[in-house]
């Protein structure tokens, strides 16, 4: 058989795709007679903008589109029109959102019209290596343009199967995208490196996949689903991904001169911690939550591959957590590897500092710790099993190590109360040295999310999310199957305390490339701590702490309750007064060299001051359909 796996925008440009790279090695395994071709839509995508508008589409307005604009929709609204053969189809609806949210759409904008001549390319150049199958991989903003794909190859060559799978595949969203595009032949749900392989039997059999657990198929006129996969696959069991074909095309692409191509690894599916305890606004794993990771030794052996063989030094893991195995049989053998690696992981908040410290070894470059919160009983309202000042511990170990810490602070949670944030507020410019959000963001309501799952949690009634009435032309109760997110009334806090802290997060990333806050030794040999403040908005002065003053704060490096630290200074020879302690504290809090975290204290400065880069990107697109994470 001959197959085409094909990869539609809004896939991150300096990537390959793994799904493609993945299944591309598994069908060369299992299916060796096959022929198998791959189409990077995403990147042919983009050389058309850039074409066709003689250079006033660039990369930039993609990247744009398909990492700032996720949650408005705008990369599937280009292709909507394509796909319902009306260039004017939902332009009234996205105008009227961007008037309710004060979006810009004027790259979208310019964009659709170019939409259906790309969607008459792309079928031609798929269709040129006269496939049998075509399947097709949709994450984030790929379904629009993907089914205008397969609608515009049925349209063609009517004989040629079109399959669909991927994240925005899972569970009621593949029959609901199946039963309503009957130009889609099948549906794959679930992991695809099983059943893949099982339908492609079956098509070239001529049976009916009524035995492959997730499919969707056409029995006559009736959309069929079958049950989906009890189970998971052992990761440590598919092959490393193929990026042969794509290494090709970025190299000879124009759009190779406005990105810098990373490598892509999968080391873990599923979320160890989300096992345990899901974190209630979280619905990225979707069916999928039980965590599997590969060894240590088979991830180092892939990623020493690709290195080799694309000569490409940046790697992006998409697991949505590090395995904590990691910190054993992986982390050190890179940290031994000659090469000068850049990596990206997700991690969970509360790595200690040894950890830390060999992520950065690891050449671990960007971490995404899932902090989201600086308040312990928000982090509670959340299940995240952290405290807000292991948070800040992070933050400021991140600083000493030089690692790009990428989160966002959310807020929306039922149940949350304007006290767990006003006492926040007014601590955030004392933090002004530590790397800032990404912004303030309210919580979405995410299809199999705990507060999606449990209304009982606070949303109660819901709708799909208002983005999608400028994407879909489908009934109310389609898109109730279809969707990832939703609408509900908002819950937790809003008005005064909301502002305040969107503008108090916004004036932290402002002052943060010009900010310190670090202690040295003192230089005359003593036990004394010096601490250099040079933080925006602060008084620039030098701090001297000597005796037990110097002993305290090295104490409050690790946060410790006063008692705590009577304890512990008492365990070192200095008798200090409870009273004496507490007066002290607030001292330090006046300064902001500590952070309160309820009854605990946690030192702010650093002990070692980061270069930093202007203009790196503080996000990275990687497995999952939301920028927080989930650690």
């Amino acid at each position: 058989m001959r197959i085409a796996l094909v990869s539609m925008p809004w896939h991150a440009l300096e990537m390959p795709s793994l799904q493609v790279g993945l299944l591309h090695s598994l069908l060369t395994r299992e299916r060796p007679a096959d022929q198998v071709t791959e189409y990077h839509g995403w990147l042919r995508w983009a050389e058309f903008l850039l074409t066709h508008s003689d250079g006033e589409l660039t990369p930039r307005e993609y990247m744009t589109v398909a990492d700032d604009q996720v949650f408005d929709g705008f990369g599937d609204w280009v292709f909507s029109g394509c796909l319902y053969d009306d260039e004017q189809w939902g332009v009234d609806q996205l105008t009227a959102y961007a008037a309710r949210t004060g979006t810009s759409v004027d790259s979208v904008l310019r964009m659709r019209p170019y939409a259906s001549g790309f969607i008459a390319e792309a079928a031609r150049e798929v269709l040129a290596s006269d496939p049998d199958v075509v399947g097709m991989t949709s994450t984030f903003l790929q379904n629009v343009p993907s089914l205008a794909l397969a609608r515009e190859i049925k349209r063609i060559r009517p004989e040629v199967l079109t399959v669909l799978g991927g994240s925005n595949c899972d569970g009621v969203m593949g029959h609901a995208l199946h039963r309503n595009h009957p130009f889609l032949d099948y549906v794959v749900r679930g992991e695809a490196e099983k059943s893949f392989p099982a339908l492609l039997a079956h098509v070239e059999h001529g049976t009916a996949p009524a035995d492959v657990p997730g499919v969707c198929w056409w029995d006559g006129g009736t959309s069929r689903a079958n049950r989906e996969a009890q189970g998971t696959l052992p990761i440590g069991l598919l092959p490393s991904p193929n990026y042969d074909a794509w290494q090709q095309d970025i190299d000879s692409s124009p759009v190779a001169e406005f990105v810098e191509p990373k490598l892509v690894v999968e080391g873990a599916r599923g979320c160890w911690w989300g096992e345990k305890h899901h974190c209630t606004f979280c619905g990225l794993n979707g069916s999928l939550m039980e965590f599997r990771s590969k060894s240590g030794e088979q991830l180092w052996s892939e990623i020493k591959r690709l290195v080799e063989r694309h000569k490409l030094l940046d790697i992006i893991t998409v697991d949505n957590i590090i395995s904590m195995d990691y910190f054993r049989d992986f982390l050190p053998r890179v940290a031994d590897c000659p090469w000068d690696l850049r990596i990206h992981y997700e991690v969970k908040s509360n790595l200690s500092r040894e950890q830390i410290a060999l992520l950065a070894r690891a050449r671990v470059t960007h971490v995404q710790p899932g902090i989201e919160s600086l308040n312990s009983r928000v982090l509670g309202l959340m299940d995240k099993g952290v405290s807000g000042a292991r948070n800040v511990r992070t933050m400021r170990e991140c600083e000493n190590h030089a690692l790009t810490c990428v989160w966002n602070y959310l807020y929306g949670f039922p149940g949350e109360r304007d006290e767990d944030y006003t006492d926040i507020i007014d601590q955030l410019p004392a933090l002004r040295h530590l790397q800032p959000p990404n912004g303030a963001t309210r919580i979405a309501l995410e299809r199999f999310s705990p507060h999606f799952m449990n209304p009982a949690l606070g949303f109660t009634t819901r709708r799909p999310a208002d983005i999608y009435q400028h994407v879909y032309q489908l009934p109310a109760e389609e898109l109730e199957d279809l969707v990832f997110l939703f609408d509900a009334p908002a819950a937790g806090i809003r008005g005064e305390v909301e502002q305040r802290l969107v503008e108090e997060i916004d004036r932290w990333a402002a002052a943060y490339p010009s900010s310190r806050l670090f202690l040295e030794p003192s230089a005359d040999g003593d036990d004394a701590l010096v601490i250099h403040d040079e933080r925006e908005g602060w008084p620039r002065r030098t701090h001297r702490l000597t005796h037990w003053q110097a002993a305290a704060f090295r104490e409050l490096d690790h946060g410790r309750t006063l008692p705590a630290l009577q304890r512990h200074l008492a365990g070192a020879g200095y008798e200090v007064p409870l009273d004496t302690l507490r007066e002290w504290s607030r001292e330090l809090l006046a300064q902001g060299l500590v952070f309160r975290d309820g009854d605990t204290f946690l030192a702010l400065p650093t002990q070692a001051v980061a270069v930093r880069a202007p203009g790196q990107d503080i996000w990275l697109r990687t497995g999952s359909p939301t920028p927080e994470g989930v650690a």
